[in-house]
């Protein structure tokens, strides 16, 4: 009998223009995983990827609104499922590995389990993308906690719980940084395991934009700070404000110092209200903090209010 033969697994593909690859995706992961259902949704793809993936035998839907984030967001809601295998369709990841993450998240209880990329190969990478990964992830773990690795991997495996209580807010490829760090704000209990990175095949390529996407990662990151980190965001914003006032006042008060007048007035005006910005600042942070708080609360009850499917294996397998 299979291992996960009690247990509903979703194998999700997000796909743009994969007709090079969806197939073969579609085909490993039904060797692999031989009771779990495979989903392709389609991205607006100008080439034959709905096409192929049908013919290998993947459930086929569609999604309209442009961006891998919008994709995943039509999955999370449309799909139920005790656990959910979140993977691109250009035949990168390693199928093979999909049994042990999902044994990690079952066994363990866990809520996210990572497949970070391992490869000896230079091909694979493009020296843009993993500069921008390194550095990247280095800043969400120095805010969020130095848990991952490789934050930008797009292997996931998730519990029930983690995506039914996720609300995505991301568009495109940013949509592995959100995961992250909700899971990394909630404290859920994840892993991360190496898993092996293939080239892509010939005549696949990337999707991914290393300026473009770049940015966009790095807006959400700091939309996450002020988000989940008002205190921290704001202070920063008022000590910058507060550091400039200072510097355009240092001359003003030594000319008062020495002769008594202020002879730049709007200087000085700019100064003031740069120092009452400051203030502000940090009020809003104080306040911001607390709805955050609050926030983190409903979402964290939300998320305890979902039972774990590896706790519902453990009960039936109690019953035998």
């Amino acid at each position: 009998m299979e291992r996960f033969s009690g247990i509903n697994i979703a194998v999700l593909v997000p796909c743009y223009n994969e007709q090079q690859t969806v197939a073969k995706v579609v085909t490993d992961f039904k060797r692999v995983l031989p009771s779990a259902k495979i989903y392709v949704y389609d991205n607006n793809s100008k080439d034959n990827t709905v096409k192929e993936a049908k013919a290998a035998g993947a459930i086929v839907r569609c999604a309209p609104l442009q961006g891998k984030g919008n994709v995943v967001k039509r999955m999370f809601a449309d799909i139920e499922a005790d656990v959910y295998v979140l993977v691109d369709g250009d035949a990168t990841y390693d199928t093979n590995s999909a049994p042990l993450l999902i044994e990690t998240l079952l066994d363990n209880m866990l809520d996210m389990v990572k497949g970070a990329r391992r490869s000896t190969s230079k091909e694979v990478y493009r020296l843009g993308h993993l500069f921008g990964n390194r550095l990247l992830t280095g800043i969400v773990r120095r805010i969020f906690g130095a848990r991952f690795k490789d934050m930008l991997s797009g292997y996931h495996v998730f519990s029930r719980r983690f995506v039914k209580s996720f609300p995505i807010a991301s568009s495109g490829f940013e949509i592995e940084t959100e995961l992250t760090v909700h899971a990394l704000e909630l404290d859920m209990p994840t892993a991360e395991i190496e898993t092996p990175y293939f080239v892509r095949p010939e005549g696949s390529t990337s999707k991914l934009s290393t300026f473009k996407d770049g940015w966009r990662i790095m807006r959400m990151i700091i939309s996450l700070v002020k988000k989940e980190r008002p205190l921290v965001f704001f202070s920063v914003v008022g000590i910058i404000l507060a550091l400039l006032a200072l510097v355009l006042a240092y001359p003003l008060l030594m000319t008062f110092i020495q002769t008594g007048l202020v002879p730049r007035l709007p200087t000085a005006v700019l100064s003031a209200s740069l120092i009452i910005l400051a203030f502000l600042s940090f009020a809003c942070g104080l306040i911001l903090d607390t709805v955050t708080h609050g926030r983190k609360e409903a979402k964290q009850l939300k998320y305890l209010s979902i039972k774990h499917s590896g706790l519902e294996d453990l009960e039936r397998s109690h019953e035998y």
